[in-house]
């Protein structure tokens, strides 16, 4: 080895070294603010732990938009709401996962009805996931929808943030090791349903927010209210197209047995009243 290679040697060494220095406090300190701290993940155990969260309610967080205005959770109580945590220096996973949940809310918005639900996309890399990073990261993947928030946590708050929704990750050289989920809350803030995988199946995603707009305990507000809530109960999932479509037959099926409710007290009705007049002729 000449005296040359020798020192170019030495100097990639050094600057190995270098950035082994710089990465590996980033990683460690990622890693301690994770939700699974030092551990290894488990696959498995974080799926019980994503599902264990179900029924429960989610607390009161403090976040940043991409504008950087304030906002709390607490301020999309009273809808469905459709939650997604990704890191923005994700690109493979969270992009995809993106792209996939957005076909998946419009068809949820052509099906449901436009402003029935909400969605926020939650950054779990702090300091990284600041309300610009979110901003470009919505820009970069094509997200305009006014109704779907991007939204920077404190980072105070991210080990009970992550732990209601039942969210786990570990940080790995790679990126972070997580289970993908989506998580569907109802309109007084508990968790109803997680949706997991990069690619899931519609019904998985619109049903329960289906569930959740047509089962309010509260009066039908006019005919047109009456109308909309029909018009949901009567959309069902067409497999071979992949979208949803309004079935005239289950508006058939709820006439007949309309008619047959109808037809059943009218007979009851008419017979004892035939009864009666029969016991005044025969008491008479």
């Amino acid at each position: 080895m000449t005296a040359s290679t020798s020192a170019a040697a030495r100097r990639r060494f050094s600057l190995v070294c270098a950035l082994a220095l710089w990465v590996t406090p980033a990683i460690a300190g990622n890693v301690a603010g994770g939700a699974l701290g030092g551990k290894s993940f488990d696959p498995d155990q974080a799926l019980q732990f994503s599902q264990s969260v179900i029924g429960k309610p989610i607390g009161d967080y403090a976040f940043r938009d991409r504008t950087g205005k304030p906002v709390r959770l607490a301020d999309y109580r009273g809808k469905p709401l459709v939650v997604s945590f990704v890191y923005t220096g994700c690109f493979s996973a969270c992009p995809t996962t993106t792209a996939r949940l957005a076909k998946a809310i419009r068809a949820a918005q052509r099906t449901l009805g436009a402003g029935t639900f909400n969605v926020v996309s939650i950054g779990f890399n702090l300091p990284y996931d600041s309300p610009e990073s979110m901003r470009d990261f919505a820009r970069r993947y094509g997200i305009n929808d006014p109704q779907w928030k991007f939204l920077s946590p404190f980072e105070k708050q991210i080990p009970a943030l992550v732990a209601d929704f039942g969210f786990q990750y570990v940080a790995t050289p790679a990126g972070f090791d997580h289970v993908t989920q989506t998580t569907i809350v109802d309109g007084e803030g508990r968790v109803f349903r997680q949706v997991y995988g990069e690619e899931f199946a519609l019904p998985l995603f619109i049903d329960p927010l289906q569930q959740l707009i047509t089962g309010k305990a509260q009066p039908v507000q006019g005919i047109g209210d009456a109308i909309e809530r029909i018009r949901l109960l009567c959309t069902v999932y067409d497999p071979r197209a992949g979208v949803y479509r309004f079935q005239w037959s289950v508006v058939s099926s709820i006439v007949m047995f309309f008619l047959m409710l109808v037809g059943g007290i009218w007979f009851l009705w008419h017979e004892i009243r035939k009864r009666r007049r029969f016991d005044r002729a025969a008491a008479g």
